[in-house]
């Protein structure tokens, strides 16, 4: 349940985050809060990340859809028993509603988030939860391996052959 309470606190903050940026700032407009680095600018994706695949809204739902199934189905598989895998599901969960409630509500998503320093894409709060989340993932995949291929090489100096 704790998983899901934090999917729903990361959509809160998001769209919490959104709505002030599209009632605060007008379409385009950039707030340095420092400047040539860090900048809060309000920008409208009708893509995928860094605006690939434009105007492919009814796309982007059903996949997301689709993912955001396979995400309820796993961590109702795997509870407590991978918590770190269920972190970074949640994160992914939470950002995927996210940007899904921009697509349904606005058939685009509401991004504000402008690093200039690194001429980075803007992004919002669903995008990093995404990002950490697919991050962890990544990390719990590469330890899984490491112990997976530590246990076949105990077994093999014990004299014991995995099939």
């Amino acid at each position: 349940m704790r998983y899901y309470l934090f999917a729903i606190a990361i959509l809160l903050l998001d769209q919490s985050t959104k709505w002030l940026v599209m009632k605060k700032m007008h379409l385009y407009e950039s707030i340095p809060l420092w400047q040539g680095v860090f900048h809060i600018t309000s920008h409208r994706n009708r893509g995928a990340a860094f605006g690939i695949l434009q105007d492919q809204r009814w796309l982007f739902i059903v996949v997301t859809l689709i993912v955001l199934t396979a995400i309820v189905f796993y961590l109702v598989r795997i509870g407590k028993s991978q918590p770190l895998l269920s972190w970074s599901l949640a994160c992914i969960l939470g950002g995927a509603i996210g940007n899904l409630v921009d697509r349904i509500r606005f058939s685009e998503v509401v991004d504000f988030l402008d690093f200039r320093y690194i001429n980075f894409a803007i992004f919002n709060i669903a995008d990093a939860a995404i990002c950490i989340g697919v991050g962890l993932m990544v990390i719990v995949t590469l330890r899984q391996t490491e112990t997976d291929e530590s246990d076949n090489n105990s077994s093999e100096k014990r004299g014991i052959v995995s099939e």
